[in-house]
């Protein structure tokens, strides 16, 4: 057997000495070739979700009844908490961490219930069901998304209090004193078995558009700067403080993107950015695009490594596993290996320790989703609206605009023509034929927009209006139209895609983006680019979300703190019956060379 180096020297010397090693003579136990011992190795999963938006149950407010889609996926904690419980039996309690990346408390009738109908601000009020469920779960830490802010800081605030977790946000910082308004990060040690602890730190980051789409609640309070900026700043920070592995969780996208175009000097989407720029990272937790990735991998410009990043299907549809395995080297932790997959709700029960915990707040919510608050003489529903003017639309726009006219009557504007926007959030949202009850209305608007008016002219509205119809994906004349086909060009969600009441105009997709507006008039005559209009248009557009045009930068003429949903549901009260043959118009069409397409 040969000897190793050090006992090659050692044997040197003892000759050296004047003692002879003869053939057939053992030589010294310390002349032997010493034996490697084993490296020490730990491996530890992270679990992660993201964009739960208010799901607890696999339940939808807006139907009342069970949760289902094409893919027959299912959603909420109560599923979520099944597949935590399975990784957690099998790789260890001790060895696993549950992170989240933001947008907790807003998106179903149960988060906004607790956020508005029953508040949990209020004196001896509830705790909220987000945190009930997710400290049941054992939550770690989560970031805070943008959506957190909707409800304003006292909610937010009152959440933050209520979670046995801490929210993260390194760049939510105070609009004064510039020093982080939430924890930046939080650290956690892992035990191994061989009397080394591991130290993870988890470094959260939300979205700079919060800015943008929350101004009246954030604005003088809070400043929110780019994620690489503050990633730069933190985790060598969390580095030096002993952290051997470094996990974001970041409320972005991974695109590089951002929906306000050049409103701000920070990108929405960075989270490839911050994995691409940023040293020091192992890996980043992925929210607010409500995409599904189960890993992708960026090679980190400075360090040349590999940073896992994963993100799990919006509302708790997905569960995102991220194992670590380690190796001890030189005194530390080191990470030998990463990766990243995803785990699908709808593969398990929900689990009855949840679903038990929040029983009573279900059947409250449900109560009160289903009280009725007028009728209709007809149905109507959203199915076609992304390619037609459809009268459940124009049911969104003859509210905003008749709210917007109440609110200037009397004023320098009262005599200017008022347009409304209005977006198709979701094809299945429906008003039955009879009684209307509030899921049907709140189905019809989803989110928590609130109303404003801006100051237009008739050339900004044309180029709004080109803005808009870039969503159709041109389509020659005589080519078949598929509408599976025909929207969401170049990624555009329905939800920035807006149809204007008040104007008549066409939509050439057979004319490339930019230039398909066709015969757009005012009252029969064509418009004039100089004249003023009023645009009710809701605050997420109106803050420069989806980056239209003009709008941003209009002089707001008036504003509304209340939802439009909830003005839409006030306006059905108080009419008692919804006729579309009073409001509904066409007032747009697709065309191909003056042809309607429908």
């Amino acid at each position: 057997m040969p000897l190793n180096r050090r006992a090659f020297l050692e044997s040197s010397a003892a000759v050296g000495a004047g003692v002879a090693l003869t053939a057939g003579v053992a030589a010294p136990a310390e002349a032997r070739e010493a034996r490697p011992r084993p490296a020490k190795r730990y491996s530890f999963t992270v679990m992660g979700t993201t964009d739960l938006h208010g799901n607890v149950f696999n339940w939808d407010y807006f139907t009342d009844k069970e949760f289902d889609d094409k893919a027959h996926n299912d959603v909420g904690l109560a599923k979520i908490s099944t597949l935590v419980n399975q990784v957690r039996a099998e790789k260890g309690e001790g060895n696993t961490l549950l992170i989240d990346a933001g947008d907790t408390i807003q998106g179903t009738q149960l988060s906004y219930y607790y956020a508005k109908v029953d508040p949990i601000t209020q004196a001896g009020g509830p705790v909220h069901p987000m945190a009930q469920a997710m400290n049941a779960i054992g939550y770690d830490a989560a970031a805070l998304g943008n959506h957190e802010f909707n409800y304003g800081i006292p909610v937010l605030r009152k959440f933050e209090e209520q979670c046995d977790f801490p929210l993260l946000g390194a760049n939510a910082l105070d609009a004064k004193t510039l020093r982080p308004a939430f924890a930046p990060y939080s650290m956690h040690c892992l035990r191994t078995p061989h009397g080394k602890d591991v130290k993870v730190a988890v470094l959260g980051l939300t979205n700079p558009g919060i800015a943008i789409w929350d101004k009246a609640n954030v604005t003088g309070r809070m400043v929110f700067p780019g994620l690489e900026e503050q990633a730069a700043k933190w985790v060598p920070k969390l580095r030096s403080m002993g952290a051997d592995v470094v996990v974001v969780s970041a409320h972005s996208g991974s695109s590089g993107t951002s929906s306000y175009g050049d409103q701000l000097p920070y990108i929405e989407n960075a989270a490839g950015l911050v994995a691409e720029q940023v040293p020091g990272i192992d890996a980043i937790l992925v929210g607010h695009a409500h995409t599904e990735i189960p890993e992708y991998r960026v090679k980190n410009k400075e360090t040349g490594k590999d940073v896992v990043l994963s993100e799990p299907l919006k509302w708790g549809q997905r569960l995102t596993l991220f194992s670590f395995d380690l190796v001890w080297e030189k005194g530390r932790w080191v990470v030998e290996k990463a990766g990243a997959q995803v785990l699908n709700s709808n593969t398990v029960a929900e689990d009855p320790e949840i679903t038990g915990l929040l029983a009573d707040e279900h059947k409250k919510v449900v109560a009160y989703v289903n009280q009725v608050i007028g009728t209709s003489t007809a149905a109507m529903t959203t199915a076609d609206a992304p390619w037609k003017d459809e009268p459940i639309i124009d049911l969104i726009n003859v509210v905003q605009a008749e709210t917007v006219k109440a609110a200037l009557a009397g004023g320098q504007y009262a005599n200017l023509p008022v347009v409304s926007q209005a977006s198709c959030f979701s094809r299945t949202a429906r008003i039955p034929a009879g009684e209307i009850s509030i899921k049907d209305a709140a189905g019809l608007y989803v989110f928590e927009n609130t109303l404003e008016a801006r100051l237009m002219t008739g050339a900004q509205l044309k180029d709004y209006l080109e803005y808009s119809a870039k969503y159709y994906v041109q389509t020659p004349a005589g080519v078949p139209v598929d509408t599976a086909k025909l929207t969401n060009a170049d990624n555009t969600p329905d939800y920035n895609y807006d149809a204007l009441s008040g104007l008549t105009y066409e939509i050439d997709i057979a004319k490339p983006a930019g230039s398909r507006i066709v015969n757009l008039s005012f009252r029969g005559a064509p418009i004039d680019p100089a004249a003023q209009f009023v645009l009710a248009v809701n605050n997420y557009r109106a803050n420069g979300g989806g980056a239209f045009p003009h709008v941003a930068a209009a002089p707001q003429l008036w504003a509304n703190s209340d939802e439009i949903r909830n003005t839409i549901i006030q306006w059905v009260k108080a009419k008692g019956t919804v006729d579309p043959g009073t409001f509904a118009s066409v007032d747009w069409k697709l065309t191909r060379d003056g042809v309607p397409v429908f």
